[in-house]
């Protein structure tokens, strides 16, 4: 295979939306720093919804982007904790697959405590090739052309020869 065409994981966010600010929302943060290591960034609400109690602009969750071997560590825990199986729904055509677990202790290596609590979370891998710098960098920036793009198919032969993921 061309090694430009081999695809990569550029990227994982794990992202717990909390829905308010306060203390809850502290504490998700604190459980992103323990699972990664890494300190979280809150995620700002972009429109107000007064059913859910929702101004614009007030912080509603928090995320972190992990990359390289911190990236497919977590990837590695999180599929142990939903049973290893994803379904093709979950791969979107850009390639980019996502993924939610109900409860945090459901991970491997996570124990419950009672200042924390139990929070679910969602998990977003972002899939590229070799080459896609040009999408980013500030002098001559250019688009991704279509036949380079990650395909849906690939993204799916990637996980079942990389983590041994069944597709379902």
């Amino acid at each position: 295979m061309n090694p430009m065409e081999q695809v990569r994981i550029s990227k994982v966010t794990l992202n717990i939306g909390v829905g308010e600010g306060g203390e809850r929302l502290a504490r998700a943060e604190k459980l992103l720093e323990i699972m990664t290591g890494q300190k979280p960034v809150k995620t700002i609400s972009k429109v107000t919804n007064p059913e859910f109690g929702i101004r614009k602009k007030q912080p509603i969750g928090c995320k972190v982007t992990l990359r390289g071997e911190k990236a497919e560590e977590i990837i590695k825990k999180f599929l142990d904790g939903i049973g290893n199986k994803l379904k093709a729904s979950q791969f979107d055509d850009q390639g980019n697959v996502s993924m939610g677990i109900e409860e945090h202790i459901d991970i491997p290596g996570m124990k419950y405590d009672p200042d924390i609590g139990i929070f679910g979370m969602d998990l977003s891998i972002t899939f590229e090739k070799p080459g896609y710098r040009i999408n980013r960098r500030r002098i001559q920036k250019r688009k991704i052309p279509r036949k380079h793009r990650v395909t849906r198919e690939e993204a799916i032969k990637f996980m079942k020869e990389k983590f041994k993921v069944k597709i379902t």
